[in-house]
């Protein structure tokens, strides 16, 4: 029988060294058909790509969103941040996601897999839900992004509430939203690496 292995508290974490998170020269805003170019070529070189989505935020109940309206992919060197709007660039991203040789890592991806689906109208593949890795080595069910680095790396992932909750189809973008973005998707690649997963 699997015995439950503890994970941190929040106060724990909170006491952890920061997670070296990248910073801007290591960070690539795709916007264009010619900058996702760019980005797939340097992409297909790595099999495992951390990955994550977001949205503007909703503020009433009944509004549907229609997002995502960034995604993100990242290497343990370099992430890309992938604005939607161009539809070249639109494509790419479709085209990327529906790779099935490429590993797409990340937490909490089932919202992020349906409004994929929803707006570039193609079915992810090879995604790999890193919160049933956890669950399946005896973590409790949520683990996150948090408890992840903190229990891999013993370090303490920064989470900018201001960013999460930003407008995120704004044409322009903000230094802290492409930081915050990013290492969402750095993070799981670190992550998968660090689970010794095959890839």
């Amino acid at each position: 029988m699997n015995t439950t292995r503890p994970t941190p508290s929040k106060d724990e974490i909170a006491l952890l060294p920061e997670f070296d998170r990248l910073r801007l020269d290591r960070i690539t805003l795709v916007e264009t058909t010619r900058q996702a170019t760019e980005a797939v070529a340097a992409l297909r070189d790595h099999p495992v790509w951390g990955f994550d989505t977001e949205s503007k935020p909703t503020f009433v109940k009944e509004q549907v969103s229609d997002g995502p309206h960034i995604v993100q992919l990242s290497t343990l060197h370099h992430a890309w941040v992938f604005q939607l709007t161009d539809p070249g660039c639109r494509e790419q991203v479709a085209e990327l996601l529906a790779h099935a040789a490429h590993t797409k890592a990340g937490f909490g991806l089932g919202d992020d897999t349906k409004r994929i689906v929803a707006k570039l109208a193609v079915a992810p593949a090879a995604v790999l839900e890193l919160n049933q890795v956890f669950r399946e080595r005896g973590y409790r069910k949520d683990m996150g992004v948090k408890g992840a680095v903190a229990v891999l790396f013993n370090q303490r992932f920064i989470k900018s509430k201001k960013a999460a909750t930003s407008n995120w189809a704004n044409p322009q973008l903000s230094e802290g939203q492409l930081i915050y973005a990013a290492n969402d998707a750095y993070a799981a690649a670190r992550v998968f690496h660090a689970l010794g997963l095959p890839g």
